[in-house]
C-alpha cells in the first residue's frame, strides 16, 4: 500500500517557548498524524545550527540541537523547580538568539540538579560525546569562532589531549549533559510515534560545516591546509535558485583519506543516524556520483568543476556494514544519467516536487504518471516555494492551463492547494509528501529556506497553534482514505 507523510520541521512546532521541542506539541502531532492516517513523518535535521541557523551547517553530524529539549519534561523531572512561562507562545517566526537567551537559564538550573545514572554514563562513553561537549566549551571560551582561528592550544587539542581548565571542563560537562536529555527525550517521541505506526524520516547532509566537531576532531578527512582552512569548498554551479550557484562553504572531502580508512567517517554518520531514525534522506545524494568543487578563493561558485565521486564503494561498505539501513536519495536538479544509475543500483526512493513536475501544459507531470516507480512525489520542501506562493506567481493564462489541467484528471472540487495536494496522492508513487505549509494552504509565510541565501527569514517558519492545523490534517485524512491504493 502507497504511504503518505507530511513534511514539518521540529522547529516549526507549536511552543509556549518560542520554538518547536520534544515537549507535548510534539506528541500532540504525532497524535494528529495518527488520526489523519499518515505514516510519516519527515523532519529536517536535527543537529545543533551553526552559521545562519541552517540546519545544514551544524556543529556536529552526532549531536542535537539543545533548542529541542523540553523544559516541562525538565520539570517533570524534578531538574527545575518552576514551569517556565510563556515565552513568544503564539509567533509566526523564531527568533533564535532570544529563544536561547529566555531557554539558558532553565538548561543551567537543570545541569546543576541532574545526578548521573548508569545510563547516562553509558551514554556519554560514546566516543563523540564528550569530544563535542570540549568543542562547544572551547567554543564558547573564543568567543564563538570558528575553530581554525582559535589559538593553537584549542585548535589542536584533538590532538594534544592536554588538560583543560576546570571551568572548560565544566562547561563540557554541561554540553554532554544537554545531548543526554536531547537523546533521551527524542527516543521517547519516536518510540511514542513508532507505537502508533508513524516513521520518522531524518535528513543528514552530505556535506559538513567547517565549524563543526566532524572537522576540528577529523581534519585529515576534508582538504584542508596547514592551517584548517579549506582549500575547496561545496556547492553547486549555477541553476533554477541561482544565477552565480550556491557557494555552501562546506570543506571537500579528501575521499583517498577516507578510502584508506574504509569510509569510516561515513559508516558511523549514517550508523548513528540509524539510531535517531526509521527512514534516513540524505540531501544532495547526487555528491556520491559527482561533486562540484569549487575553489575556496572564488567568491561564487561559477568557478569550478565536477569531481567524480566513489559513490559505489562508499554505498558498498554502508549496505555491508548497515545492511538494514533504509536510505532516500535527494536526487534533485540538472542531474547527468549515472546519478539514477547509482541510486537504482541499491534501489533506493528518488524524489520528485510538484511545483518542479508540473508545468502549465502538464508535459512533465505525464512523465511522474509514467515514471513513479520507487519514487517519492511531494507537494514542495523547505526549499522551494510553498504551492500558493508557486501557483501566484503564474500568469493568468498559465494558471487556467493548471486548472484544465486538474479538471482533465477529475480533479473539480477543493482550493487550488487543495486539488494540487489531491494530485499528488493520486499519483502512482510509493510514499506522497505533503509540506505542512503547503496542505496550510499558505504562501510567502510559509516559505522555509531560500537556497543560496544566509539568515532571516530562512528557519524561521513557526506554526502559532494547532487551530488551522487540526481542520487541515482532517481534510487531509479524507483524502488519504479516498485515494487510498491496495
Amino acid at each position: 500500500m502507497r504511504e503518505t507523510g507530511v513534511l514539518m520541521p521540529v522547529f516549526s512546532l507549536p511552543s509556549a517557548t518560542g520554538a518547536g521541542d520534544l515537549g507535548k506539541a510534539a506528541y500532540r502531532w504525532v497524535d494528529l498524524l495518527a488520526q489523519s492516517h499518515v505514516g510519516i513523518w519527515q523532519i529536517l535535521p536535527l543537529n545543533p545550527v551553526g552559521y545562519g541557523n541552517s540546519p545544514y551547517q551544524p556543529y556536529s553530524s552526532f549531536a542535537g540541537d539543545d533548542l529541542y529539549i523540553s523544559l516541562d519534561r525538565l520539570y517533570e523531572l524534578g531538574l527545575i523547580r518552576k514551569l517556565p512561562r510563556t515565552f513568544m507562545e503564539h509567533s509566526a517566526r523564531i527568533d533564535y538568539s532570544q529563544v536561547r537567551a529566555f531557554r539558558e537559564p532553565y538548561l543551567r538550573e537543570a545541569f546543576a540538579n541532574f545526578r548521573e545514572d548508569e545510563d547516562y554514563q553509558t551514554f556519554v562513553r560514546q566516543s563523540w560525546v564528550y569530544l563535542y561537549g570540549v568543542f562547544r566549551a572551547l567554543k564558547a571560551r573564543n568567543h564563538n569562532l570558528c575553530w581554525n582561528q582559535w589559538p593553537d592550544r584549542d585548535k589542536n587539542w584533538p590532538v594534544s589531549r592536554k588538560p583543560l581548565d576546570e571551568d572548560i571542563e565544566k562547561e563540557a560537562h554541561y554540553h554532554m549533559f544537554l545531548q543526554y536529555m536531547f537523546y533521551i527525550q527524542w527516543k521517547a517521541l519516536k518510540t511514542y510515534a513508532n507505537d502508533k505506526n508513524i516513521k520518522i524520516m531524518g535528513d543528514i547532509p552530505f556535506y559538513v560545516g567547517i565549524d563543526s566537531l566532524d572537522v576540528w576532531a577529523d581534519r585529515k578527512s576534508f582538504l584542508l591546509d596547514e592551517n584548517g582552512v579549506p582549500v575547496f569548498i561545496a556547492g553547486v554551479p549555477p541553476d533554477y535558485f541561482s544565477a552565480t550557484g550556491q557557494r555552501w562553504g562546506n570543506p571537500i572531502y579528501d575521499w583517498d583519506y577516507l578510502k584508506d580508512h574504509d569510509y569510516d567517517f561515513w559508516i558511523q554518520r549514517i550508523g548513528y543516524n540509524q539510531k535517531l531514525f526509521d527512514i534516513i534522506r540524505i540531501d544532495h545524494f547526487r555528491a556520491f556520483d559527482t561533486y562540484w568543487k569549487i575553489p575556496a578563493t572564488c567568491p561564487t561558485a561559477m568557478e569550478g568543476e565536477w569531481i567524480e565521486a566513489p559513490g559505489y564503494e562508499v554505498l558498498d561498505m554502508i549496505f555491508k556494514k548497515i545492511p538494514d539501513v533504509y536510505l532516500v536519495a535527494e536526487d534533485l536538479g540538472m542531474l547527468r544519467p549515472q546519478v539514477h544509475t547509482l541510486k537504482n543500483h541499491y534501489h533506493l526512493k528518488g524524489m520528485k516536487i510538484l511545483v518542479f513536475a508540473l508545468d502549465a501544459s502538464g508535459k512533465y507531470a505525464r512523465d511522474i504518471e509514467a515514471e513513479s516507480e520507487n519514487m517519492i512525489l511531494y507537494t514542495g520542501t523547505h526549499d522551494n516555494d510553498t504551492i500558493m506562493e508557486w501557483y501566484g506567481k503564474l500568469t493568468p493564462a498559465s494558471k487556467r492551463k493548471i486548472r484544465r489541467f486538474l479538471k482533465s484528471r477529475n480533479i473539480k472540487e477543493g482550493s487550488i492547494a487543495q486539488r494540487l495536494i489531491t494530485y499528488v496522492l493520486r499519483s502512482q508513487t510509493d510514499i506522497a509528501v505533503i509540506s505542512m505549509p503547503d496542505a496550510l494552504a499558505l504562501g510567502k509565510e510559509g516559505h522555509i529556506n531560500t537556497p543560496g541565501t544566509v539568515g532571516s527569514p530562512n528557519w524561521e517558519w513557526h506554526m502559532a497553534d494547532f487551530k488551522k492545523a487540526q481542520k487541515q490534517l482532517f481534510k487531509l485524512k479524507h483524502l488519504i482514505e479516498e485515494n487510498r491504493q491496495p
